[in-house]
């Protein structure tokens, strides 16, 4: 192999599938699912061999900049974070991507990983890198194909062609889309592979296809990296240049086109965790076929998933075959074999303007995060936890008050210039249209209760006299 490969880590979706645990606050790849750590983080450490990988690139949007940036802390992985300005789909980011790692080095072998998946075997999973980064150095486009053990209706196919000079590598002759199960049945008595969305290849030799099927896609890339722009640690594309982009995926702009793709069998104990029963196959099951986490009871119960989070007692009784995720805002209840409309059912409650489609109850910041208690028209409760060394911007608020309880460290509140430490079991008043600010100056994390009182409780109550530390 010539040189390390650059993994381009895509994290830009939302992950509806796995909705109330998924949203678009927090969407899956961030959120601790099937281990300890999230699938983004498992993947940072999929690819942390420095005698293999070189710093990766990952392109992720901007809300979502201080979560990548914290996950990479908390492995201790440096990368080049790239931010996009709106959702184009995986063409335009491999686009970007296969232009970054050119500039980075004009013989880089990239390898597109998506954030979301889960692998099991890592040592099969590096030795299909070499594997395909010896067919990629010919100039292919190299997927990593899985055996299709079952007529899985909800991956993509691969139908392999021609052994290459590499025993291991075939041509690929085509890519189908989702079959419906009897042709699921008949690609798997067909040898053909699952399709797994990874791909490995010279940035040189996608540029070139990306270029050539899809040239406003490149125009629109090649302007967005142009005109990109530092801010602190990460790199902002060009809104108006890559909004330019056709919204398309880069199986549908290249690989589907393209004479120059490659499959590389893989055996990687390989998952995309897309809905809640494919988390139920890959997580362990008791005797009785159940998976569950949290506070949970389960009676004359078989082949299910239930999963209680926040502290939430959730029992099931006498059922079968269904997946039951309880939250401290909202609760799913469907059978497996229907785990996949839960999409639909996003797109429904998004209609109907509710906020658990969308958001979280713990909102994340780059200082910590906060979790509505209560809410009524004239109070707001919250939970307020600061990182230590960390610290809010400096604001005021014009239609509310503010009185905080510490229950856990030492806050240093600024109100109107005059600084004061707050410990455990003490409490601060802040009165209406006071200039303040809220800091952890501790080594360990700042727990403190916010009650809002007022005749306005909303965000738009905020003015923010710097910006610097985030938003609450």
């Amino acid at each position: 192999m010539a040189g390390k490969i650059i993994p381009v880590i895509m994290c830009g979706g939302a992950g509806t599938r796995l909705w109330p645990v998924s949203r678009e606050s927090m969407p899956k790849q961030f959120v601790p699912i099937i281990d300890e750590d999230s699938t983004f983080q498992q993947v940072i450490a999929r690819v942390s061999d420095p005698e293999l990988f070189s710093r990766p690139i990952v392109v992720t949007s901007a809300e979502f900049r201080f979560v990548v940036a914290e996950q990479l802390r908390d492995g201790n992985v440096g990368a080049d974070i790239v931010l996009e300005p709106v959702r184009r789909d995986s063409g335009p980011a491999v686009a970007v991507s296969a232009l970054l790692a050119f500039e980075r080095d004009a013989e880089a072998l990239v390898l597109v990983l998506a954030s979301d998946h889960v692998v099991r075997k890592l040592d099969e999973f590096r030795a299909t890198c070499r594997c395909a980064a010896a067919v990629a150095a010919q100039g292919r486009i190299v997927t990593f194909g899985i055996r299709a053990t079952c007529a899985a209706t909800n991956y993509g196919y691969i139908r392999p062609g021609k052994r290459l000079n590499d025993a291991s590598a075939h041509e690929v002759e085509a890519f189908v889309e989702k079959p419906d199960a009897a042709t699921a049945a008949k690609y798997v008595a067909d040898h053909y592979f699952w399709n797994s969305g990874n791909f490995l290849f010279h940035a040189a030799t996608m540029w070139q296809e990306i270029e050539h099927f899809e040239p406003l896609m490149a125009q629109a890339a090649k302007a967005a990296v142009a005109g990109a722009t530092r801010d602190l640690d990460f790199l902002r594309l060009a809104p108006e240049d890559f909004a330019r982009a056709p919204k398309k995926s880069i199986d549908y702009a290249v690989m589907e086109r393209t004479r120059r793709a490659a499959v590389v069998p893989a055996d990687l104990g390989w998952s995309d965790i897309g809905s809640w029963s494919t988390v139920w196959d890959i997580l362990g099951h008791d005797a009785a076929g159940n998976a569950s986490s949290g506070p949970v009871v389960l009676s004359d119960t078989r082949n299910s998933l239930v999963r209680s989070e926040e502290s939430v007692l959730t029992t099931v009784v006498g059922l079968e075959d269904v997946v039951v995720i309880s939250t401290a805002d909202a609760v799913l209840v469907t059978s497996r074999a229907k785990a996949e409309d839960v999409k639909g059912l996003v797109e429904r409650l998004k209609a109907q303007n509710h906020r658990a489609a969308t958001e979280h109850r713990r909102i994340y910041r780059p200082w910590g995060y906060y979790q509505d208690v209560d809410i009524a028209s004239r109070y707001r409760v919250k939970r307020i936890v600061v990182k230590p060394g960390s610290k809010l911007s400096l604001q005021k608020h014009f239609h509310r008050s503010e009185h905080w309880v510490v229950v856990q460290g030492t806050a240093e509140v600024t109100v109107q210039n005059e600084a004061r430490s707050v410990h455990e079991n003490e409490s601060m008043y802040i009165p209406i249209g006071s200039v303040h600010r809220l800091a952890n100056p501790g080594k360990i994390p700042l727990e403190l209760i916010e009650v809002q009182v007022g005749s306005y409780l909303g965000e738009d109550d905020i003015v923010r006299l710097d910006d610097v530390y985030g938003r609450q």
